[in-house]
């Protein structure tokens, strides 16, 4: 609860919360008593845990540090939850087709909440609230003094609240810790959102193999590096020099000429054969 900030209050301070606050810093913020906050919450989950069917709970945040937190609680719990505005007329217009009879009502702020809370006093409906130091008490059944500004103040206080829900109903043992991480109860950016995606996507795309990744590779040896330098040392070594050939090539090319060389004056000296039944004139 300190590290999410869930004891800061404000810089003013309600009547009716002066029993919540532990005292005052010299900036002028008001520290409230956690442990008023951790027995709220324990009231308010065995309170919900008392209504039978769980979808007889409406969970309502306007602020849009609590919408993620109230859809996860309900997500959990089974409760019925309103993120975002609250249509006017909800608990007493029977006529909307949004038209609800809930049998508990739970609000992150009763400031933000107001239309809610006020329709919750016309019907009847006890009503739990996180309250600040300078939230106004009024229709509120039980207050739970908690930072209720704060993204993961509103976070943790759900996620506290729904697990100690689920334990009271047995779904989950109090010897093994919640499996359930409290971050996903907390507020998350869109642009945030969107950063992270994209920076998913370019590991992605660094960890594909690239088109030329599997391409034909010279088998070692004969590289330009071999044509350099061992191929010029081989033949320079076995004695195939340009002096040697050329030596070779004079004497064996010169004698093979003259062996197939028609012996006497040249071609013209040598007549060629009659045919066969041929006079010459």
């Amino acid at each position: 609860m300190l590290a999410a900030h869930v004891h800061l209050g404000t810089k003013n301070l309600d009547n009716r919360m002066i029993p919540y606050v532990w005292k005052r810093r010299a900036d002028g913020l008001y520290i409230i008593n956690l442990a008023k906050t951790w027995e709220k919450l324990m009231l308010a989950a065995r309170i919900i845990v008392a209504i039978e069917n769980p979808a007889d709970v409406c969970v309502i945040s306007a602020r849009p540090y609590g919408q993620r937190a109230v859809l996860k609680f309900g997500q959990y719990t089974g409760s019925n939850y309103m993120a975002g505005r609250y249509t006017p007329g909800t608990f007493t217009n029977q006529i909307q087709k949004l038209f609800q009879e809930p049998r508990l009502l739970v609000i992150t702020d009763p400031r933000t909440d107001s239309q809610p809370l006020k329709e919750s006093s016309f019907v009847n409906i006890p009503t739990v609230a996180f309250c600040d130091t300078d939230s106004p008490l009024r229709f509120v059944d039980v207050a739970i003094p908690a930072n209720n500004k704060g993204k993961q103040s509103i976070g943790l206080l759900y996620w506290l609240m729904a697990r100690e829900v689920l334990r009271l109903r047995n779904v989950i043992s109090r010897s093994t810790p919640w499996d359930i991480m409290v971050d996903m109860f907390f507020y998350r950016d869109p642009e945030e959102a969107e950063k992270e995606a994209d920076a998913m996507e370019a590991d992605n795309k660094a960890l594909e193999a690239p088109s030329d990744a599997f391409a034909a590779v010279a088998a070692p040896g004969f590289g330009a590096e071999m044509g350099a330098t061992a191929g010029a040392a081989d033949w320079a070594g076995t004695g195939a020099a340009a002096g040697d050939w050329g030596a070779q090539g004079a004497g064996e090319w010169g004698a093979a000429t003259d062996a197939t060389a028609p012996q006497g004056g040249g071609w013209d000296a040598t007549a060629a054969p009659a045919p066969a039944g041929f006079t010459p004139q």
